[in-house]
């Protein structure tokens, strides 16, 4: 049974109900997807390709399998595609870069307990906070930390004993007063834990606990007359303000909401998230998501609101987004507010996301101009090296191919530009030459190629490159004569051995500089030629000694032969099907004969 055929007979088979499918080429998983009703949503890719883009179009002609996985509800399978996505990374599915390596600040579990940065979070008991988008972001807020608290950074063992034997001796840190020496009992532990439980409210998004506490001591040493001490306080809260102000402070009555924006062009969607604690924007992440399959909007954020929530262990139940959003997610509110504060952190958002949008064009607009300026170069210093009239912007190199006189065949490539325009790419197979003649079949291609460009009123190429030296140069130009085409299209012949560059009549050859852009672009031309022209005749080749070797097999007949030719290609691929397979195929009979002289040549 064909493969097209075993794929409709598998989704006719698969069933109404919501879960995930996965799409398998030859080398594994190439898409994965969510459905209410997998059938529908399969048959709908096989059954409306009128309605696909060209990139749907390839997807569907890859896939070789399909399997399935059945879940109680939309919101599992909305969850499972996006662990799998995650798992497999399919070619054909958005990808997000996986956020394991962002930086922690971590409340250590263990008696006065250290401060510090880390990027593996364990399950010790810690206390972790984060992640941070950045490590530049982690270090404003643990230099703040360390600033406002005297904390120890040693890692010793802090037991009652240890420190009662006086096994510790206070370091650096104690006499340049970052840390009060807990290591020689010079600090108790209820006063370094009421630091702690500060620290993890101002990590947590709250300052207001920690203001409050340096405004009272700032006020009971002044009540004091201890001046110095109160102006200690003071610069404490001036840091906690400062911080405070440099977050932006939205509105005290919104606290614990993810903002999600979302704009789009064709190829790309540019996405900013914000989350908000506390009335302050604690985390702002902007980025960038290739499209695979021209997908929606509002798919697309969908996936990012699942996999950023998860990175940012985001706790809350409120998302807001420019867009409507289905989120199938369990206790997850989510709206599109229109006015007041939720409407300006909206507005906020959108304007991050716009700016990524526009610096991404830009950037992608100045290489192109970049690119652009650099092949115009190369074709101004072509036109100049060869001595054209008019600027090379298309460019055609001939090359012929046989082995032994077997098989000839030749190609024609394209370049538009300076690059290769693989559309435009030819075959030919030798139709009028008898053996192993060059010069004759040099003659053929380039006749059939430009009466056909003539006979469809097609625009001919600025310059054309024969491979090969004076011989093969002169049968292009009768070719040209014969066609009334010869004085209208510059051509040029080029001899491998010491790349020289031969005009038709003229005896002596043109040596271009070995370092000269142009040389390296019709070396290009030429090397791509010959690549194609060695590969059509390969697989001609290969293709011939296959057919040859089945068909001289009694009871394998012409047809039974082009139909394995054309699925295996190869002797080799044969050999490796055991004869179940070659059954599904051929047949039982066909089979055992086939399995029998493969194996026997094969020992």
């Amino acid at each position: 049974m064909p493969a097209n055929e075993k794929l409709k007979e598998k989704i006719s088979h698969l069933p109404h109900k919501p879960g995930i499918y996965k799409f398998f080429d030859d080398n594994g998983i190439i898409y994965v997807g969510k459905a209410v009703d997998i059938r529908k949503r399969v048959s709908s890719y096989f059954n409306r390709s009128a309605q696909h883009n060209k990139k749907t179009l390839k997807l569907v002609s890859q896939i070789k399998d399909i399997e399935f996985t059945i879940v109680d509800t939309e919101t599992d399978a909305f969850l499972l595609e996006n662990n799998l996505i995650k798992q497999y990374q399919p070619k054909y599915n958005i990808l997000l870069k996986d956020g394991k390596t962002y930086p922690y600040i971590c409340v250590v579990n263990e008696r006065f307990p250290r401060v510090i940065s880390t990027r593996n979070k364990l399950n010790d008991g810690s206390r972790y906070f984060g992640p941070y988008p950045s490590g530049t972001t982690m270090h404003v807020v643990l230099d703040l930390i360390r600033t406002l608290y005297p904390l120890r950074t040693c890692t010793y063992n802090l037991t009652p004993e240890n420190i009662a034997a006086g096994k510790f001796k206070v370091c650096l840190e104690y006499h340049i007063g970052n840390c009060k020496g807990p290591c020689e009992a010079l600090e108790d532990e209820a006063s370094y834990n009421h630091y702690i439980a500060q620290i993890k409210n101002i990590l947590s998004g709250n300052l207001s606990v920690a203001k409050t506490y340096f405004k009272e001591r700032m006020a009971a040493a002044a009540a004091d007359y201890q001046y110095e001490v109160a102006h200690q306080f003071k610069q404490k809260l001036d840091l906690l303000d400062d911080f405070q102000a440099k977050s932006t402070v939205v509105s005290n009555t919104l606290t614990n909401i993810d903002v999600f924006t979302i704009t789009s062009n064709d190829n790309c969607a540019f996405i900013n998230y914000l989350k908000v604690m506390n009335g302050s924007i604690i985390l702002t992440q902007s980025l960038e998501v290739q499209k695979k399959l021209d997908e929606e909007d509002d798919d697309i954020l969908a996936s990012v609101v699942v996999q950023l929530r998860q990175e940012f262990e985001s706790t809350s139940r409120e998302v807001i987004t420019n867009i409507d959003l289905a989120l199938p997610l369990d206790n997850i509110s989510v709206s599109q507010p229109q006015i007041g504060d939720k409407r300006k952190l909206i507005n906020l958002s959108l304007k991050n996301a716009l700016y990524l949008r526009k610096e991404r064009e830009g950037r992608q607009e100045k290489n192109k101009d970049l690119s652009e300026q650099r092949e115009l170069r190369v074709l101004e210093t072509l036109k100049k090296d060869l001595r054209l009239t008019e600027l090379p912007r298309q460019i055609e190199c001939f090359d012929n191919s046989n082995f032994q006189g077997d098989n000839p065949v030749a190609s024609m490539v394209c370049f538009k530009n300076g690059k290769p325009s693989k559309k435009d790419y030819r075959h030919y197979n030798i139709k009028t030459v008898v053996g192993p003649n060059d010069y004759e079949s040099m003659y053929e291609i380039v006749s059939r190629r430009y009466r056909r460009l003539l006979n469809e009123s097609q625009p001919l190429p600025q310059l054309i490159i024969i491979d090969g030296g004076k011989g093969q140069l002169s049968m292009a130009v009768k070719a040209f004569k014969d066609l009334d085409i010869y004085g209208k299209i510059a051509v040029i012949g080029i001899a491998k051995r010491l790349e020289e560059i031969f005009y038709p009549g003229d005896t002596l050859p043109l040596y271009i500089d070995k370092k000269s852009e142009s040389l390296k672009l019709i070396q290009r031309l030429r090397n791509e030629a010959h690549r194609f022209a060695i590969t059509f005749h390969r697989s001609k080749r290969d293709a011939g000694t296959l057919k040859t070797e089945l068909t001289d097999i009694k009871g394998i007949g012409p047809s039974t032969a082009e139909t394995l030719l054309l699925k295996y290609k190869s002797v080799k691929k044969l050999r490796d099907l055991s004869l179940e397979e070659l059954q599904a195929e051929v047949g039982k009979a066909k089979a055992v004969i086939l399995y029998d002289h493969l194996h026997q040549v094969n020992q």
